[in-house]
């Protein structure tokens, strides 16, 4: 009598007991699966919601370095180009650059690949007495910004002042009781007033813009200016150095200062803007990783108790099945079977149902895990390492859990069997 024989008679003798001894281990299997499987849930779903917003915080930060933008231009230049010799104390103390360069630089700075700054506006200004009206006044000649060659025309941040016109400050058309439209005269030469700035509270309040061309005739300075104010790009935000080294690498012989306001506004604003989505993301992974830990915690006492209490029950059930075929023992070591014949018959019983419990185990934890995270695909669930792992565990489990009564089987002597009866 071959020794799978025997267990499948073994099996259909006793099918109540196989099928308990089954749904045990199914039990077990079912419960790391959908443990396993809900945690995988959760891990999936976390990484969803953290790739979601970390692509809104993209689309926020973009349109934030968009709005800063626009908040820069209207803010003002923030960086000033000057020639390399002029001291900055004697700048500051006059309000005005005394060195001077050639016009043609802001040419060529607008046809250079540098892209840490746009919207050039040359300059010559300086401060000078009005002749006419018995003032003094810082006189301004622009023609209007030099548009950059790279990264496409731009909207101009300031518009130019024509030739023959004349933009006053707010002071100076406030005290000299000027309005637009107006005629004047200065340093002998006849203006038409363009417009009349409101008060900002600056310099510019006593500040007179005329055209470059004219304000170069006018102080004795054709083809030069003393400064260029820039826009330093959003892209270079923070690094001035940078702004610096770009540009000497086309003008070496200029130095550039920055107006620390206007570029603070800017870097507070995205350096809040980006805490505030790091701090969000962060809060978010934290929340998910806490509730990982929890349902992990929770997993790793539920499943080995589960486990355990299995494995017991298999055993309770293996050695109710022993004592109830003593008989059949006795009678089948009588006839010559060996006591590692039967060993083996209840031993192979119980690979049997671990291998059954274990697959049946498995689809019912991983569907269990499917129906709670229904709105994840099930392709998202799917772990075939888990499978193997229940594969494994359960007939191992099944053979610890029946190890004792098939020793306590195995060891019955026929004769002290048959004697009882």
């Amino acid at each position: 009598m071959s020794l799978w024989h025997l267990v499948f008679r073994e099996i259909a003798h006793r099918k109540l007991n196989f099928l308990l001894c089954l749904c045990s281990i199914a039990v077990a299997a079912a419960c790391l699966t959908a443990s396993t499987t809900l945690l995988r849930a959760h891990d999936v779903r976390t990484s969803r919601i953290v790739a979601a917003k970390e692509a809104a915080t993209k689309v926020q930060m973009d349109k934030l370095e968009d709005d800063t933008r626009k908040t820069t231009i209207k803010l003002g230049f923030n960086v000033l180009i000057l020639p390399k010799e002029q001291n900055l104390a004697d700048l500051y103390a006059s309000d005005y650059a005394t060195k001077y360069m050639p016009e043609e630089y802001v040419t060529r700075l607008a046809s250079s690949d540098v892209a840490t700054i746009q919207h050039l506006l040359p300059m010559l200004q300086e401060k000078i007495k009005w002749p006419e009206r018995e003032r003094t006044i810082i006189l301004v000649g622009t023609r209007g910004e030099v548009p950059k060659m790279m990264g496409g025309p731009k909207n101009a941040m300031l518009q130019p002042v024509q030739p023959g016109t004349i933009v006053l400050g707010y002071e100076l058309h406030q005290s000299l009781k000027l309005k637009k439209d107006d005629k004047i005269d200065l340093m002998g030469r006849p203006f038409t007033v363009a417009a009349c700035y409101e008060e900002r509270g600056t310099k510019d309040d006593i500040t007179a813009w005329i055209n470059l061309k004219e304000s170069q005739q006018l102080l004795g300075k054709e083809g030069q200016i003393n400064g260029i104010l820039a826009l330093e790009c959003v892209c270079a935000a923070d690094s001035l150095a940078k702004v610096r080294a770009d540009i000497a690498g086309v003008l070496p012989d200029t130095q550039v200062i920055e107006f620390a306001s206007q570029t603070l506004v800017r870097a507070e604003a995205r350096q809040r803007a980006a805490k505030a989505a790091d701090d969000s993301i962060k809060a978010e992974i934290d929340h998910g990783r806490k509730v990982h830990d929890e349902s992990e915690g929770f997993a790793a006492v539920l499943v080995p108790i589960v486990m355990i209490a299995c494995a017991v029950w298999v055993a309770f059930l293996a050695l109710a099945n022993v004592r109830e075929r003593r008989n059949e023992i006795g009678i089948l070591r009588a006839i010559g079977l060996r006591s590692r014949q039967i060993s083996a018959a209840f031993l192979g019983k119980a690979f049997l149902f671990g291998i059954a419990g274990g697959v049946i185990g498995w689809a019912a934890g991983y569907g269990i895990g499917v129906v709670w995270s229904r709105s994840l695909p099930p392709a998202s669930l799917l772990d075939i390492r888990l499978l193997v792992a229940c594969v494994v565990v359960s007939p191992l489990l099944s053979l610890l859990g029946s190890w004792i009564p098939a020793m306590l089987a195995a060891q019955q002597q026929p004769a002290d069997i048959l004697r009882e009866e």
